[in-house]
């Protein structure tokens, strides 16, 4: 401590060395002479007690005069440290400063060292097109301008010029790497004014490919090419690139591809390296693409660009995965939506030629996974195809539901005869499971019971249980073929997909308890006809309702517990006796209000009573009625052109005459009721002339079968006559 303390002081100036040693010298010669002195005064204690104890009081007085010293010589020492210590650490804090300024300075220098060194490899790079050692050493002199930016000094002017520099190299070598791209790629496309709804609008689309290397360099078709992509990645560019490259790809060419049938893409060669695809037109009456052709199609537009373009690894990762990526899942939705859901089949019997499909869907997947553009865990279009029972179910019930909600919207005119005889055309079923031991048991004692005979063996009618004479709806008709022909793919069927048919069936019924009575609501209360047409009509559904879902019960895989169509039976008697009971109280009401003026059928030998009465019950229009409303007509055809006579001269007034339908707009339409009243029902049909003769001009399609309808009875020459009035 003592030599740390003087050699402090020697540093400072202030106190010597020699001095320093002296006083201590001198303060150690006074500590033994006082030590001896007490050691006296010790031993002279019993001896000389006062003196000693004089001495004593003496001794501890130089003692405190000592310590005092001491403390007085420590204190000056720690002042003069302490002072001496502050002004040493400053003094060194100034030289960390300047030699962290000077650090600073040499990786300042070393940065813009490395600055110029990049920047002239860059430029060399650049210019030899070796694009993967520019975009390196553009990134090195990036990483050189970030390091100047971190500097608290960052503001220098010379940081801000370079930053603008290393931007202006970054769009120079993008925009060098985007020539060669579209040198890689060039797109022929139809002009953005052409609305993309057809096939023709399509044809002009081209994809011209490059190779990527020198003509004169063949041993190495590729050089160019993996020095491209590679620089894009460095650069960040590579998935913008590929991404507006997919979807200009899938727009114009493979969304095209897999839409049109007639459409398929030819591959040519214009050059050594140079591949050009392009879409033609062939000729075809598929109105949707098979999956084949859609398979084959977008494979050979996939391969064209693997081999071309796509086959390069970029960071262990190929770059027809990158596109795959972007493009796989609105490319697979479309083959979906546009191909594999037209191809589910229509009937049962097709479900088994579909594994092809399902073969070559996977084969498709396979060589997407091959060649990268497909990952090894996806499989959305396969799993769509196998998934063929569901969706055949789901088409089939949808265009179940769509055909007879049409046939329940139809119109309820067109009637068919109904006989005791018949019977549903219920076709042939495959024998129900079940031991062939108990089936040869079961036609045993049917046979057995069928040759008993018993005593006064009374028969019933074999029209018991038959439905009456009676006509009801073409369309219910057609509605009750298809439940049936429903049920038939249902025994054929999957059990899924079996189990989903049956209840489409019994969607179908629902169905018809609920729309019929709304969407015909306003007919069956204005025409008796019709009312009574709708009750044969639940009535015919419910009389074959009730065997209906025993008929199939052995061939569906339903649980005991379904009720078939038995539970629906009750509802149907009660909505067409409900239908036929209001028309009935329409007309009890009518009748009454008509009868309330026949004085309750007295005096009917009065001819005016006996006109009101009948009028009453018959509620019809009398043939001479009818000739009067005819003969009415054409009078006023005739001779109303006659009333214009605004010249005594009456040839000059045919001009005006002629001129009445101009200023009379319904003029045409009753020439036209005068006609129909005086034609036979060819003449209406031949005067319509499918939509286009004068009867369409002057009456819609619904108003000119209602007049048919009215003017003639219901016979088949009168439903084919309705038949051909369409637009």
């Amino acid at each position: 401590m003592s030599s740390f303390v003087t050699e402090v002081l020697a540093s400072s100036g202030k106190l010597e060395k020699d001095d320093l040693a002296c006083k201590i010298s001198k303060l150690s010669r006074k500590v033994e002479e006082t030590k001896e002195e007490v050691t006296d005064m010790i031993n002279k204690k019993y001896i000389e007690f006062i003196p000693s104890m004089e001495g004593a009081e003496e001794l501890l007085y130089q003692v405190e005069s000592v310590s005092k010293d001491i403390d007085l010589l420590k204190s000056c020492i720690e002042n003069e440290v302490q002072q001496n210590l502050h002004d040493a650490v400053t003094e060194y804090a100034k030289l960390k400063q300047q030699l962290e300024k000077n650090t600073a300075v040499i990786d300042l220098l070393q940065h813009l060292q490395e600055f110029d060194t990049a920047i002239e490899e860059y430029h060399r790079a650049l210019q030899e097109k070796n694009y993967v050692v520019a975009a390196k050493q553009h990134g090195k002199a990036r990483a050189s301008v970030n390091a100047l930016k971190a500097w608290k000094d960052s503001e220098l002017p010379l940081v801000r010029a370079l930053s603008s520099e290393i931007t202006i190299q970054r769009e120079n070598l993008i925009y060098h790497l985007g020539e060669e791209w579209q040198k890689l790629a060039v797109w022929k496309l139809p002009s953005t004014k052409t609305e993309l709804t057809s096939v023709k609008s399509f044809l002009k689309t081209a994809l011209h490919l490059n190779r990527g290397g020198s003509k004169g360099d063949e041993s190495v078709p590729h050089a160019l090419l993996p020095s491209i992509l590679q620089a894009l990645s460095i650069q960040g560019e590579l998935h913008k690139k590929i991404k507006l490259f997919g979807q200009v790809l899938f727009k114009y060419m493979l969304k095209p591809l897999i839409i049109y049938p007639s459409l398929v893409v030819e591959v040519s060669s214009q050059a050594e390296q140079e591949t050009v695809l392009s879409l033609q037109c062939t000729e075809t009456k598929a109105d949707h693409p098979d999956p084949s052709q859609v398979y084959t199609k977008v494979l050979t537009v996939l391969k064209t660009l693997h081999e071309h373009v796509f086959d390069v690894s970029i960071d262990e990762k190929k770059v027809s995965e990158i596109l795959g990526d972007l493009i796989w899942e609105e490319m697979s939705e479309c083959i979906i939506r546009e191909c594999l859901v037209h191809s589910i089949p229509t009937n049962s019997s097709q479900l088994a030629e579909y594994s092809e499909v399902i073969k070559q869907t996977e084969d498709f997947e396979g060589s997407l996974k091959k060649m990268g553009y497909l990952a090894g865990d996806s499989a959305d279009l396969l799993k769509y195809a196998r998934n063929v029972n569901c969706h055949f179910a789901s088409k089939k019930c949808q265009d179940v539901i769509v055909a007879a909600r049409k046939l329940m919207t139809s119109e309820m005119h067109n009637t068919v005869k109904i006989t005791p005889e018949y019977k549903l055309s219920i076709p042939k079923l495959p024998s129900p499971s079940g031991g062939e031991k108990e089936r040869k048991e079961s036609c045993k004692k049917s046979a057995h019971y069928d040759q008993q005979s018993l005593e006064n063996e009374k028969q019933l009618s074999p029209s018991t249980l038959c439905l009456p004479v009676c006509r009801i709806s073409e369309s219910v008709h057609q509605l009750m073929d298809l439940a049936i022909q429903t049920l038939s793919e249902a025994v054929g069927s999957s059990p899924q997909c079996a189990v989903q048919l049956f209840y489409t069936v019994r969607n179908i019924f629902h169905l018809f308890y609920d729309v019929v009575p709304t969407y015909h609501k306003d007919n069956f209360l204005k025409l008796p006809h019709l009312a009574a047409i709708q009750h044969n009509n639940c009535m015919f559904i419910a009389h074959h309702l009730l065997t209906l879902g025993f008929q199939f019960k052995p061939h569906l895989p339903l649980k005991d517990g379904v009720a078939y169509f038995v539970d629906l039976v009750p509802g149907f008697r009660r909505l067409g006796a409900r239908c036929f009971m209001a028309q009935m109280n329409i007309q009890k009401a009518e009748m009454l209000e008509r009868l309330s003026t026949a004085r309750n059928f007295s005096n009917l030998d009065d001819e005016d009573n006996y006109s009101v009465a009948s009028k009453a019950i018959r509620q019809d229009i009398s043939n001479m009625d009818g000739e009067r409303l005819r003969t009415l007509c054409q009078t006023i055809t005739e001779e109303g052109p006659l009333v214009f006579n605004p010249l005594p001269d009456e040839n000059k007034n045919k001009k005006y005459q002629e001129e009445v339908p101009v200023y009379v707009k319904k003029w045409m339409t009753l020439k036209e009721i005068s006609m129909v009243l005086n034609a036979n029902l060819q003449e209406i049909v031949d005067r319509w002339a499918e939509g286009k003769g004068p009867l369409a001009l002057a009456f819609s399609c619904n108003e000119m079968k209602s007049l048919i309808r009215a003017l003639f009875k219901n016979t088949e020459r009168r439903a084919a006559a309705l038949a051909k009035i369409v637009k």
